[in-house]
């Protein structure tokens, strides 16, 4: 129903300033699964239209279409890119959320094999993104990069997986700064713990280095958060939303923390 208020303005819930991003077009990378899942669910919930590239295919059906395609291969992602550009129209937004995480390790130990492939598809395949995505890019444009608590914060355990989203932040600020002059924002969200597939599933392997079954890990980490709880998957990509819509117009080069409050 559409309700009109006394000056004649349409104040219904469906009205298009009530979905910012009705329209816009996105692109994801890691959008098949996990929280690149949750952003491309929200995104299609207010109306954005947009594809996915990910090296694996989606764990259930998507709102839209998939390439699969290696982050890390600068000409995979061209391809990719180009093949999902419809009728030449660029992508207004760009949410870089394809990761791993390697298994934990310290700095005596760490495989340099694993080393050189994390840091190429957490960082190498950011850039990759960007560099496919931001030359069409619009006036308007926005990226998100999916940091993390360790884009700031150190692990003993993950010496690799620290680097790595180190070094992200350093990609979000200095392409902040090359693409705003354009009207392109350039910001990261940094998740805590969420509980995905992933996580859970990490939690099961370091079992017994921890002594933590999956309850247990969950309850110490929400513990350790100043609202006692731990972000959803949903709170990040409601992060994400703000980030790629107008409400955040004013805020490029910045990391957002969406962890319950890990301080």
């Amino acid at each position: 129903m559409t309700h009109v208020d006394p000056q004649g303005a349409d104040t219904s819930a469906t009205a298009p300033s009530s979905r910012p991003l009705a329209g816009r077009r996105f692109l994801v990378t890691g959008g098949a699964r996990g929280l690149g899942a949750a952003i491309v669910e929200a995104l299609a919930a207010q109306g954005a239209r947009g594809a996915i590239i990910d090296l694996h295919p989606p764990a259930s059906p998507a709102p839209w279409p998939t390439v699969s395609a290696d982050v890390t291969d600068e000409q995979a992602m061209d391809a990719a890119v180009s093949t999902l550009t419809n009728d030449d129209v660029p992508f207004d937004g760009l949410i870089a959320a394809a990761g791993v995480v390697p298994s934990w390790h310290s700095p005596e130990t760490v495989d340099l094999d694993d080393f050189d492939r994390t840091m190429s598809v957490n960082v190498r395949g950011v850039v990759a993104a960007i560099r496919s995505v931001a030359p069409a890019m619009p006036d308007g444009g926005t990226i998100v990069v999916i940091g993390s608590l360790n884009s700031w914060k150190a692990d003993p355990h993950l010496l690799s997986y620290v680097a790595s989203k180190h070094a992200l932040l350093g990609v979000v600020r200095s392409s902040a700064l090359a693409l705003g002059r354009r009207g392109i924002r350039v910001n990261a969200v940094a998740p805590g713990p969420v509980e995905t597939e992933a996580l859970l599933g990490r939690i099961d392997s370091r079992a017994a280095l921890t002594g933590l079954d999956r309850e247990s890990a969950l309850a110490r980490a929400a513990e350790a958060t100043a609202l006692g709880r731990l972000a959803t998957a949903q709170d990040v990509a409601e992060a994400a939303l703000f980030l790629s819509s107008p409400a955040s117009k004013a805020i490029t080069g910045h990391l957002l923390p969406v962890d319950g409050g890990m301080l």
